[in-house]
C-alpha cells in the first residue's frame, strides 16, 4: 500500500494566496507521502480541465503520484432532481478526472437524511435511481481507463451494508467502493466490522479519526458535530481518536488490497501538524 494526502486536509491552505496547489504538493512530498488525492472546487469544465492539467504537470515535476479525484453527486436531488443531467455532470468530472492523470474517481450518490425534503422514502425505495446514476458514470468513465467508486459518506449512504447494496446493484467490474475507516461512525457503524464487509469492494481508502462522545451526554459545542443517532464526534489526527486504523488496514490487506491509502484530516489542531502526524502514524501502522 502506498500514502496519499487529499487536498480537503489542507483546508483553507490549499487556495492560491496561500499554499496554492503547488505548495500543497510540495509539502506532500516533503511529508514523506507517496502521492495527492485531489478535492477541490467545482469550475466550468473547460477551465477545470485546465487545471487538472496544471496540477499533473506539477505533481510530475514535484515527483510525486496522482492517486484519485473526489467529487460531489447527488442522484436524487441534484441537478435540480433531474437524473440524466446529475448523470451527464458527474460524466463531466470524469473528464477532468483523466486531466489529473488519475486512475479512480469517487463520487457520493445521495445527502443527508432522506432523499428528497418532499419524500419520506426509505432507502431500499431510492436505490434504483442510485444505481442508475452510479452505473452510467461507471460505463462512461471505463472507456477512459478510469474505475469509479462510492464512498461510505452525506448519511443516507454511508452504512456499510448500504454501500454494499449500491455496488451489487450496480453490477459493474468498473464500480466499487472508496472505504473510509472514520466515516462508519458518522452513521453510527462500527468501523472494523464495516471496513471487513467493504473491503472486498475497495478501490479505494481513507484514513480518518475521530474523537467520539455519547449521545446522552451533554452536546460538547464547537467543532463537535453529531451523527445520524445523535452522538457527537470531532475530527482527530490519525491515531489520535477511537477508530482503529491498524485494524483497518489489515482488514484491508486481509482482502488483498494494495492500494492507495490517503489521509483525510478533519481536526482542528495547527493543519500542517496535523496532517505530518497523521502521515507518520499511518506509516506506522501499516509498516
Amino acid at each position: 500500500m502506498k500514502i496519499s494526502v487529499t487536498t480537503y486536509s489542507f483546508h483553507e491552505l490549499i487556495k492560491e494566496d496561500k499554499l496554492g496547489m503547488r505548495g500543497v504538493i510540495e509539502k506532500i512530498k516533503e511529508f514523506g507521502a507517496d502521492a495527492i488525492e485531489y478535492s477541490v472546487a467545482d469550475r466550468p469544465h473547460d477551465e477545470f480541465i485546465e487545471y487538472a492539467k496544471n496540477a499533473k504537470s506539477i505533481t510530475e515535476e514535484v515527483g510525486i503520484e496522482s492517486a484519485a479525484f473526489a467529487v460531489g453527486a447527488d442522484f436524487i436531488n441534484g441537478s435540480g432532481g433531474d437524473l440524466k443531467a446529475e448523470i451527464k455532470r458527474v460524466q463531466g468530472l470524469v473528464d477532468v478526472a483523466e486531466a489529473f492523470g488519475v486512475k479512480v474517481m469517487r463520487h457520493d450518490t445521495a445527502y443527508g437524511f432522506a432523499p428528497s425534503v418532499k419524500s419520506k422514502r426509505g432507502f431500499d425505495d431510492a436505490l434504483p435511481r442510485i444505481i442508475e446514476g452510479c452505473r452510467e458514470v461507471t460505463k462512461y468513465a471505463e472507456q477512459k481507463g478510469i474505475v469509479t467508486c462510492t464512498e461510505n459518506h452525506g448519511y443516507f449512504a454511508q452504512d456499510a451494508e448500504r454501500v454494499e447494496k449500491i455496488i451489487n446493484g450496480v453490477g459493474e467490474d468498473n464500480f466499487g467502493a472508496l472505504v473510509d475507516f472514520g466515516n462508519f461512525l458518522c452513521a453510527d457503524g462500527d468501523p472494523a466490522k464495516s471496513v471487513g464487509l467493504l473491503a472486498q469492494y475497495a478501490r479505494h481508502a481513507h484514513a480518518k479519526d475521530f474523537y467520539y462522545k455519547p449521545g446522552y451526554m451533554d452536546d460538547p459545542g464547537a467543532m463537535w458535530f453529531q451523527t445520524r443517532n445523535g452522538n457527537y464526534l470531532k475530527g482527530a489526527i490519525i491515531g489520535h481518536g477511537i477508530v482503529p486504523i491498524r485494524q483497518c488496514i489489515r482488514l484491508l490487506k486481509k482482502n488483498g488490497y494494495d492500494g492507495f491509502v490517503t489521509v483525510e484530516y478533519e481536526g482542528h489542531e495547527d493543519t500542517l501538524t496535523g496532517i505530518k502526524n497523521g502521515i507518520d502514524n499511518l506509516k506506522r501502522f501499516m509498516a
